[in-house]
């Protein structure tokens, strides 16, 4: 089993939300993927768990029975373990990565959703969606390759 590791800064909204409908299509599909997710600055501010804007985007999706755990900091061996890592902010994630984890730069698939602060949760939800969905098309198709 392959995994895909999503990371955010805190572990608690958008990389949680990747994972959860990550591994919920890859069910559907037969993928032979996992995901996994971590925080590069996960805080111990957070309301509980996991964003509830996160849990209400899997509801809305009909995605239940997800993991209710604690953010996790991201680690070297997190990223060794991973066959793909994602992390859901270019601008907002580069500048941690080169800081925490610069020999992982070049590993890394950079997408452009933004933290709350810059955008509507439902609006980054949505454009998360769209980024997972094409991810696993994409690791779909290259499953079917010979």
């Amino acid at each position: 089993m392959k995994t895909v590791l999503f990371l955010c800064t805190g572990n608690y909204y958008r990389s949680r939300f990747a994972e959860y409908l990550f591994n919920h299509l890859a069910t559907q599909q037969s993928l032979k993927w996992k995901a996994e997710s971590r925080g590069l600055r996960p805080s111990t501010r957070n309301a509980g768990p996991i964003s509830f804007h996160a849990v209400d985007g899997l509801n809305r999706l009909e995605i239940t029975g997800f993991e209710d755990r604690l953010p996790i900091q991201l680690s070297d061996s997190d990223l060794t373990a991973a066959t793909h890592i994602v992390a859901v902010h270019e601008e907002e994630h580069l500048p941690m990565m080169q800081q925490l984890f610069p020999d992982w730069i070049a590993k890394t698939e950079f997408w452009g959703v933004a933290d709350i602060e810059f955008r509507e949760p439902a609006d980054a939800l949505a454009e998360l969606e769209q980024e997972v969905r094409k991810l696993v098309e994409r690791l779909n198709d290259q499953q079917a390759l010979p």
